[in-house]
């Protein structure tokens, strides 16, 4: 066998796919599974052709098809079913708005407003200068972590007071039902 050329010993053309040549590879060793010699034979005719191969290819007299040599150009079908977010939806200002915070973005406000608001209940009934003092507070720190995420401060600014325009209201909302309810 070693006489013929490593195409010959698999069975294939020159012209052969690599899929042609795996499957004669694996087909011949299944027909030759318990003659040592023969599959060692196989296994060079194959390492043999794919190693021409590659240096064909190397020097550019094989063809490559466009989806193999450039694979990024290749575009994804999306299925049917896929319906895009909110924000793939949505217009630009909205998509810069809203964003995936890192850990460290959600821990540290949540830890600075959770120690603000405990100290308005412990401190807020006999104190009543501390309620303004947390209360600018939390406005300066709100003002902060958005200027530090956002990079702009006039939209961390803008940001702020509608929260605190939002809080003003909520507030005043339920107070009205808490003292509805007595």
């Amino acid at each position: 066998m070693s006489d013929l050329s490593n195409y010959q010993q698999l069975g294939l053309t020159e012209d052969a796919s690599f899929d042609e040549i795996q499957a004669a590879k694996e087909r011949l060793k299944q027909q030759h599974s318990g003659d040592q010699k023969v599959i060692e034979n196989i296994e060079a005719a194959y390492d043999s052709i794919l190693m021409d191969r590659l240096r064909l290819r190397q020097e550019g007299k094989i063809k490559v098809p466009e989806r193999i040599r450039f694979p990024e150009k290749e575009t994804k079908k999306v299925p049917d079913s896929f319906t895009p977010g909110l924000t793939e939806k949505g217009p630009a200002w909205l998509q810069r708005l809203i964003d995936t915070p890192s850990q460290a973005d959600i821990l540290w406000p949540t830890g600075i407003y959770v120690v603000l608001g405990a100290i308005s209940i412990y401190f807020g009934v006999s104190q009543p200068y501390i309620l303004q003092l947390t209360l600018a507070l939390g406005v300066g720190g709100c003002l902060y972590f958005l200027n530090r995420k956002e990079n702009k401060f006039f939209r961390a600014v803008l940001l702020t007071v509608a929260g605190l325009i939002f809080g003003f209201i909520l507030g005043v909302i339920l107070s009205a039902l808490a003292t509805g309810l007595d």
